[in-house]
């Protein structure tokens, strides 16, 4: 009886779950360079049947009505009713926002930005050379990457070809296509200026290629494809100070792209390993001390992690993950956080210029940070702790309760509240922990009570329920 429970629980869990096989390009691939003679040089045929798996995104987002102000009825009582309705209620005009995306499955799955399609309440995609507009619905979404897998109801797509990250190479010739500005469909030419950028403080995860191929607003969330028309990333972010393209695009590699693609398709939510350790890079000081050069030096241990389990120690410098070398801290969050909660991780490191080797556990990184969810007023909240405090630059006597995200329409966003705020006080209890912020919630159930924030040594307060 056990065993057929068992199986009929097997046979329901597949049925529920999605999967998806991408389309890979050959491993193989030749460089060559242009001809001579009575010749043009084009990539037209490369790049044609590219063009139709590629999408325009346009997203809505139904704002909540917002009280501008409250008239004082003596000032009524000279202006007049019409002053009075220029300060009432209003409702505010939705916000609109457009994008690009790329097909990667025959039956309507697509890649995008998050940020393309973060907080929309419709989101529409019209395929390139058809007029009919399709109202695609979220698949899953993953903000610490920026990569977002929508899916319409339509059939006989054309999925993109993909690539791998490993044949990239500096100067190859890439095309950015998708939709800038909304003005139709665009291709744009240029090279890989640098692979593997970070600490670009775009996302929390970075692994980007940067591109001199044009990338301006509307772009987000299209193609960057080789000179195949094969895939490589996924155009994300430029850096300008016009708002327009300066020469420095940045798309995540399609490596990348890949493996949170299939998760988010697979799962609908992204669960990363967890290591439990703070990291940084080697300064050029630092080098001197340990024999290797590059990189990830652990400055904090949590208590309790794999990484103490394992027997990981402050000043440790990890040098490789299942014998793929770590050249830097970014290296080794990015390969931490694409390895499986639960599976084993052989590390090798450096302590006091000698090689050790220590295989370890992975834990979850989404249960760790997610302790409490929407426990005040649209926020994600953590009890602060070293690792928090080394990534978010908290001096080590502030304590409180760290605000990690927050709805854009909750009360706590519309009254100022941001990401990276620690919550010290509610009324007159004071917040050291989320154990405190719970006994305190409690205590002022269903009423308005004063929340007071600490933002970079800077006290504020705010009325939330």
């Amino acid at each position: 009886m056990k065993k057929l429970l068992l199986l009929l629980t097997l046979v329901a869990l597949s049925l529920n779950a999605a999967s998806i096989e991408f389309n890979e390009a050959k491993a193989a691939v030749k460089r060559t360079m242009p001809g001579s003679g009575n010749a043009i040089l084009s990539f037209h045929d490369a790049i044609k049947n590219t063009t139709d798996s590629i999408v325009f995104v346009a997203t809505k987002q139904t704002r909540p009505k917002r009280v501008f102000n409250q008239v004082n009825p003596f000032f009524e009582q000279f202006f007049g009713e019409q002053f009075s309705q220029q300060f009432q209620e209003r409702n505010l005009p939705p916000l609109q926002a457009l994008g690009s995306g790329v097909i990667i499955s025959k039956d309507g799955y697509i890649v995008t930005n998050n940020h393309v399609i973060k907080d929309a309440d419709e989101i529409i995609v019209t395929i390139n050379g058809s007029a009919k507009e399709l109202q695609a619905k979220v698949i899953g979404t993953d903000a610490k990457s920026d990569i977002a897998v929508i899916k319409v109801d339509a059939d006989n797509l054309k999925p993109i070809t993909m690539g791998s990250s490993k044949n990239l190479k500096v100067g190859d010739v890439v095309f950015a296509i998708g939709n800038p500005f909304g003005v139709g469909q665009t291709v744009t030419q240029g090279i890989i200026s640098a692979q593997h950028k970070n600490r670009m403080g775009i996302n929390e995860y970075e692994n980007f290629i940067q591109t001199d191929a044009s990338i301006n607003p509307g772009n987000s969330g299209g193609a960057l494809v080789d000179s195949r028309g094969v895939l490589i990333g996924i155009n994300s972010a430029i850096i300008s100070r016009s708002g327009g393209n300066n020469g420095i695009g940045f798309a995540i590699e399609v490596d990348m792209v890949k493996n949170i693609a299939k998760k988010l398709i697979e799962n609908g939510t992204i669960d990363r390993g967890y290591m439990g350790v703070s990291i940084g890079d080697l300064t050029k000081d630092l080098k001197a001390l340990y024999k290797n050069n590059k990189g990830a030096m652990i400055v904090a241990v949590e208590p309790n992690t794999p990484a103490e389990k394992a027997g990981l120690k402050r000043g440790d410098l990890i040098i490789s993950v299942d014998n793929a070398t770590i050249e830097s801290a970014a290296a080794l969050k990015n390969t931490i956080g694409l390895k499986e909660p639960g599976s084993h991780v052989d590390i090798t490191y450096e302590r006091d210029k000698k090689l050790f080797d220590t295989t370890l556990k992975l834990s979850s990184l989404e249960h760790t940070l997610h302790e409490s969810s929407e426990l005040l007023s649209g926020m994600e909240l953590l009890s602060l702790n070293d690792s928090l405090r080394y990534r978010y630059s908290i001096p080590s006597g502030v304590d409180g309760v760290l605000i990690v995200s927050i709805k854009p329409d909750s009360k706590a966003a519309l009254q100022g509240i941001q990401k990276g705020d620690i919550i010290i006080q509610v009324e007159n209890i004071e917040i050291k922990n989320m154990d405190d912020l719970k006994a305190a919630l409690k205590q002022y159930d269903k009423k308005y009570k004063r929340v007071y924030i600490n933002r970079r040594g800077q006290i504020l307060v705010a009325a939330l329920r």
